[in-house]
């Protein structure tokens, strides 16, 4: 089958026939990053579910495209009310979009409690994927995005702000927040607290948009910045994990070594193993145990 097919065919899927609720992501700065499947979508589905019905509406004549079917108010405030007119309308063979203001609907967004019963009662869920201020940031960031976690907001509470800092000062992944522009220069100012001021970060603000702005530095650095200047828009904050300190310790290194083989481990598969424990090279290992012996 063509690639074309392939896409046709699931444009078919999702924009006419069966019930199902979808998520559609929306840009988060630049009109441009809509994807033709949104188009489709805010074009075709029976309901659109909206974050707030009025920029939807801004969205679609923006993307030069008409909402043909019935947009209904979908938020945090009401999400418990509409989820079940929503699951009910999908399994009656509605196509439901849900879009929210920018970004991957559940996001920092609402749309887990819709999914999450959807997925409870067998209603069909998919997603046409798209821009989302996390994963950019995240790429833009310069740090590490082998393994990373999204924090959403920091709690307003100081007591609750120190409490999730404190756990996560010794997490070695990438760390993503969003943040308000009022309180970017506390919030930096507590991570640095909590996490060192010497922690690299980024701040990455109107992303995708005509005055986008990436800023690395230490967080110490990001502090003198943001009291630098007048901060607006929407901002994400990117912190790098832990660095874990080297294991110099070879003599316990060795030690350990010679312990699983005194147990019966072979020497080689005792090294990996230690090695793998330790953070440090197989080779260098290897090497030390024989310079032990050779004693």
């Amino acid at each position: 089958m063509a690639a074309s097919e392939i896409v046709d065919d699931r444009s078919h899927e999702t924009t006419g026939m069966a019930g199902q609720i979808v998520l559609a992501a929306t840009p988060i700065g630049n009109l441009a990053d809509a994807s033709q499947r949104l188009r489709d979508l805010l074009s075709t589905a029976d309901i659109v579910a909206a974050e707030d019905t009025r920029r939807a509406h801004h969205l679609a004549h923006a993307l030069g495209v008409k909402i043909t079917g019935k947009v209904v108010s979908h938020h945090e405030h009401n999400e418990r009310e509409s989820t079940p007119e929503l699951l009910t309308a999908a399994r009656d063979g509605a196509v439901v979009a849900v879009v929210t203001d920018a970004g991957m609907p559940l996001v920092s967004d609402p749309g887990y409690r819709l999914v999450s019963t959807a997925a409870a009662e067998g209603v069909a869920v998919t997603c046409a994927p798209g821009p989302s201020a996390v994963t950019t940031a995240l790429a833009l960031s310069g740090l590490p995005t082998d393994r990373f976690a999204f924090e959403g907001f920091l709690p307003r509470k100081e007591g609750e702000r120190q409490r999730l800092l404190t756990e996560l000062a010794r997490d070695s992944r990438t760390l993503v927040f969003f943040e308000s522009p009022h309180r970017l220069a506390a919030s930096l100012a507590a991570l640095g607290e909590a996490f060192g001021t010497d922690r690299p970060a980024c701040v990455a603000r109107e992303l995708s948009k005509l005055h986008e702005e990436v800023v690395r530095d230490t967080l110490a650095g990001l502090v003198d910045w943001a009291h630098s200047k007048e901060i607006r828009g929407e901002i994400v904050i990117v912190t790098g994990g832990i660095q874990a300190e080297p294991d110099t310790d070879t003599a316990g290194q060795v030690a350990d070594v010679e312990v699983l083989v005194g147990s019966g481990t072979r020497l080689k598969e005792a090294v990996n193993t230690v090695a793998a424990a330790r953070g440090v090279p197989k080779r260098e290992l290897y090497e030390a145990v024989l310079a032990q012996r050779g004693r």
